[in-house]
């Protein structure tokens, strides 16, 4: 097994296409088809599916990927790791909630890009619970969370800041004209919320659960605009930071329904791996993310 088997391998996988695959890694598509040959006949195993034009990772594939990630993440933290040289250059793979992506992110990059213009930058989306597994499994270096303040053995985290959050409205909403609003007030209302797995979401439902409410409805959303606008369009109550409606409030489509229920107690946190070695590169971000994010 070599590395640019290895490498081959994940192009195709994260490309889902032979010609692209070999494209990005400066190869013909038939010398990317022949790695992959030789890696399977070593493995034994069918690692792609050909179903006409597209290209689809087996079960096995899907299990070898996260193994060859690894690898070669590894490679790559040992030649850094004996380097002798502390001027950040390689890459980093950031995790992070899309509402810190558009609200708070921005500046910390642009920062960053500034000290280390050498360095590669990507950024993966997701919930809170995606975060967690793919850290503990070396799929991205470091990654923001919005959740109440945890601790996990495996993870080394530090808050940033309080994140407050808030309950809107479209301005119509019948809800509007209470003035305050309670857990029993959104008995039988329809809620919109972020995608299953958001942390805020779960602690949100669990102080509902607890008062014995049900919604009506949920509609759940991965994007923060979608969420707003379906709030705008009078399709139900939604729970954001406050930062992601403070436009949307001020112009009047947006109306805070002033929660007086428990404090849902968010905190954007940041955390790596306990075994990461901390590259130049990732050291340096995390130094540059409490300049600019430390609240």
């Amino acid at each position: 097994m070599e590395f640019r088997q290895l490498q081959a391998f994940c192009a195709v996988a994260n490309t889902a296409s032979f010609t692209h695959a070999g494209k990005l890694l400066g190869y013909s598509q038939s010398s990317i088809s022949t790695q992959i040959q030789i890696l399977e006949q070593e493995l034994n195993t069918k690692l792609f599916e050909r179903l006409g034009k597209n290209v689809v990772l087996t079960s096995e594939g899907k299990c070898f990927l996260t193994y060859a990630k690894q690898i070669l993440h590894l490679s790559l933290v040992a030649k850094e790791a004996v380097s002798g040289s502390v001027t950040p250059t390689g890459s980093i793979t950031i995790g992070a909630p899309e509402s810190l992506c558009v609200l708070r992110l921005p500046i910390l990059l642009q920062e960053y890009r500034k000290r280390c213009p050498h360095v590669k930058i990507a950024l993966k989306t997701g919930t809170c619970s995606d975060f967690d597994y793919w850290l503990r499994t070396h799929l991205i270096d470091i990654a923001f969370f919005l959740q109440q303040e945890v601790s996990h053995p495996e993870l080394i985290t530090h808050t940033l800041f309080p994140e407050p959050m808030v309950l809107v409205a479209g301005a119509d909403h019948p809800l509007v004209k209470k003035g305050t609003v309670d857990p029993l007030d959104l008995h039988n209302e329809s809620l919109i919320l972020s995608e299953y797995g958001c942390s805020y979401r779960i602690v949100f439902e669990n102080i509902l659960a607890k008062a014995g409410v049900y919604p009506a409805s949920i509609l759940d959303f991965s994007s923060v605009s979608a969420m707003k606008q379906c709030a705008i369009s009078g399709l139900g109550i939604t729970l954001l930071p406050t930062i992601a409606v403070t436009n949307e409030i001020t112009t009047g489509q947006l109306v805070n329904l002033n929660w007086i229920g428990p404090d849902l107690g968010i905190f954007a946190q940041v955390a790596y791996h306990k075994d990461k070695w901390l590259s130049p590169a990732l050291s340096t971000f995390f130094t540059v993310t409490n300049e600019t994010l430390q609240l």
